[in-house]
């Protein structure tokens, strides 16, 4: 009798378990963002990501515990620092990433090498989001490969909500001219977000007109005479680890920068890089940031 009440005992933490984690089995056949179909014999157990965004989202997924190795970038959360370094971003270690036995790697198709991963034996998954609503469904992608579904729908419920509280808020609201300013080393041709970038995507929901939204290509440099003639009412810099790559008050003396009318009224702001060209779960933070800058009047905390 005993043995039975252990067993159920058993039995039943197992099962609490699974309903806390929501981890479930994986489908058959997951097609990723190449249209490769992968097929994965179990829920994978030791997983390699060389991209920032895809790192952060498995621990927004709990799966912190099955990741093996990360990229020398891969910085949040700060747990992720910790992990066994797997090379750059552009430069990943393929041996490095063998060595480590992994069930599945993740990229974002950006870098060729991994692609030789096939011919080894090991499984590699694309995930290569372009905009909003593609980040979406590569949270339901990765949770279909990881078998975190419930934890997946849950993540994709939460941020739609949030970019839908935006939306609903600006609404009808007046479109201010923004300026992007993604590099200004030199400060007569700064580079900049144009269609195709999270950057030029973000200011639209958010309720501004990028001034570049008509350019040729995700970024693009404007020369000062463009940047001028455009007039920009806000200017927002992007930083990277929280320092600006230009700062506020350095804009403030630039020729022509000074003469727009975000510098005459003083609107010019920082944004974390990082939260606006991630592809991961804290893009609505970035989302929300701009937002608060176009509109700050219709989003007092």
């Amino acid at each position: 009798m005993k043995r039975v009440c252990l067993l159920a005992l058993s039995i039943l933490l197992i099962a609490a378990t699974i309903a806390c984690t929501g981890t479930t089995s994986i489908p058959d056949t997951i097609t990723d963002d190449w249209g490769r179909e992968i097929q994965l014999e179990s829920v994978p157990q030791r997983i390699v990501s060389h991209v920032p965004s895809i790192t952060e989202t498995l621990y927004a997924l709990d799966l912190g515990d099955k990741i093996v190795g990360v990229s020398d970038y891969c910085d949040y959360p700060e747990e992720a620092k910790t992990k066994p370094k797997v090379g750059g971003y552009f430069t990943p270690n393929i041996e490095v990433i063998v060595s480590m036995n992994p069930d599945l790697v993740l990229t974002d198709g950006y870098v060729d090498e991994i692609a030789n991963l096939e011919s080894l034996g090991i499984q590699f998954a694309v995930i290569q989001p372009s905009n909003m609503d593609d980040i979406l469904k590569d949270i339901e992608l990765l949770g279909n490969l990881t078998g975190q579904q419930k934890k997946a729908r849950e993540l994709i419920n939460d941020m739609q909500s949030r970019v839908d509280n935006v939306v609903a808020t600006v609404s009808g609201a007046p479109h201010p001219r923004v300026f992007y300013v993604f590099d200004a080393t030199d400060t007569t041709k700064p580079w900049t977000a144009g269609p195709g970038s999270f950057a030029d995507e973000l200011i639209r929901i958010a309720g501004g007109e990028n001034i570049a939204a008509q350019a040729q290509g995700a970024w693009i440099q404007l020369n000062i005479e463009e940047l001028v003639n455009s007039d920009p009412e806000i200017i927002i810099v992007d930083s990277m680890m929280g320092t600006a790559v230009i700062s506020p008050d350095e804009i403030k003396e630039l020729p022509g920068w000074k003469d727009t009318t975000a510098v005459k009224q003083n609107n010019i702001f920082v944004v974390n890089g990082d939260l606006v060209n991630r592809s991961g779960p804290r893009i609505v933070e970035g989302l929300e940031a701009i937002a608060r800058i176009i509109h700050p009047e219709m989003f007092q905390d």
